[in-house]
């Protein structure tokens, strides 16, 4: 039996592709050690790359609006500066505002912390006074402090090697982190400078390699995942914002200590999915019990009524619209996320598992679509031949 070229062709791939399983699956440590070493490589491009996407988002808001219509060649630069000057003075500006009620707010913490540590001993001791029992059953308690004295000096003798070696390996990580950044700096630069020639060539490149369909399908991925990307991070930073000058204004009306301090971190926090508030309500709940437990009981329940509001009413709008996810996979993208990667994972999973949520449900409402179709061509079939089964 003579095969065809195409046949041929095909078997050959197939024969190639097994080998190539086989021996990917024969040395997989070897195999995930050099994805691991090459993408240690690329991992400046990658982070300049997150940074281009990043200032991409301001950026094209300020080339759309930017007064300058006339030439083309300086409303790039001049969007990417104040791209890269909104991205940085926000942060300086923040500081430069909470700096100063930062250290008023680390002094008096110096002051009320011995305040409510004596408090709680007066109030200990009034307990143990009148309850005599419980001083009993404390003294009866053995610890034997010489042995636990031992084994603490123990272990600073053996972890002061391990300390040094630790310290000088977090600052060799620290100098290939700032060069990883500039690099990454630098690179995104030149990717947002150049970004419609760059998209042009990769879609040349996916017209040269790629079947037709396979490439309009990537095409069509590709811009989705931009879309969600885009809207989330800008959903997720105003979201921000608004919840941050939410409990801002609230506990200054409440006169409620460390307002523009709890509201700056709220703000910061809440740029982490779900659990970042909550992380800020923490603190913010410390800061205030250190100057009076009814003041922080008060703060704990305008910090569920905001997180309400918040959660109910400005989420939905402004994140929930631009994601198109529901709140139960949201749950569950930020844990998966969150166990996966840590923070980061959490920011990324969100928009990542929507853009699979809308392509499962585009492929769900497709293959329905024919199913139906099916069903009514077998109805009309069925009814054709009853019909003739009549005459």
């Amino acid at each position: 039996m003579e095969l065809k070229k195409e046949t041929i062709v095909k078997l050959r791939g197939l024969i190639v592709f097994a080998v190539f399983a086989v021996v990917a699956g024969v040395n997989y440590q070897k195999l995930l050690g050099l994805i691991g070493s090459c993408v240690a490589m690329a991992s400046p491009f990658l982070l300049g790359g997150a940074i281009a996407f990043i200032l991409n988002v301001p950026m094209r808001a300020i080339e759309r609006r930017t007064p300058i219509r006339k030439s083309k060649r300086f409303r790039r630069p001049i969007s990417l500066c104040l791209a890269i000057a909104l991205a940085v003075g926000v942060p300086a500006a923040v500081i430069i505002v909470v700096g100063p009620e930062l250290f008023h707010t680390i002094e008096s913490l110096q002051k009320t912390i011995p305040l409510f540590l004596e408090e709680a001993q007066n109030q200990a001791e009034d307990l143990f006074s009148r309850y005599p029992d419980m001083v009993a059953y404390i003294s009866s308690v053995h610890i034997d402090w010489e042995q636990l004295g031992k084994q603490v000096m123990a272990f600073l003798s053996s972890g002061a090697g391990t300390m040094l070696a630790s310290t000088l390996n977090a600052a060799v990580s620290i100098v290939s982190g700032a060069v990883s950044f500039g690099i990454g700096f630098v690179f995104a630069i030149y990717v947002l400078l150049q970004k419609e020639n760059l998209a042009r060539q990769i879609k040349r490149l996916g017209r040269a390699y790629l079947p037709e369909n396979v490439y309009e399908k990537t095409l069509e991925v590709a811009r989705l995942t931009e879309r969600i990307f885009s809207n989330f991070l800008a959903g997720q930073c105003v979201e921000a914002v608004i919840l941050g000058a939410m409990f801002f204004v609230t506990l200054t009306l409440l006169r409620l200590p460390y307002a523009l301090l709890i509201g700056v971190l709220i703000a910061f926090t809440a740029l982490i999915p779900i659990f970042g508030a909550f992380v800020g309500c923490g603190v913010g709940t410390f800061l205030i019990l250190m100057v009076s437990p009814v003041k922080a009981l008060i703060f704990l329940v305008v910090f569920q009524i905001l997180q309400q509001l918040e959660g109910n009413l400005i989420y939905p709008h402004v994140v929930g619209g631009s994601v198109g996810l529901p709140s139960i996979w949201v749950l569950v993208a930020v844990t998966i996320g969150g166990s996966a990667m840590g923070v980061v994972g959490m920011l990324v999973f969100i928009p990542l598992c929507s853009v699979l949520y809308a392509l499962l449900r585009e492929a769900v409402a497709g293959r329905l679509q024919r199913k139906n179709q099916k069903t009514r061509q077998k109805g009309g079939a069925a009814k054709g031949k009853a019909a003739q089964a009549k005459t």
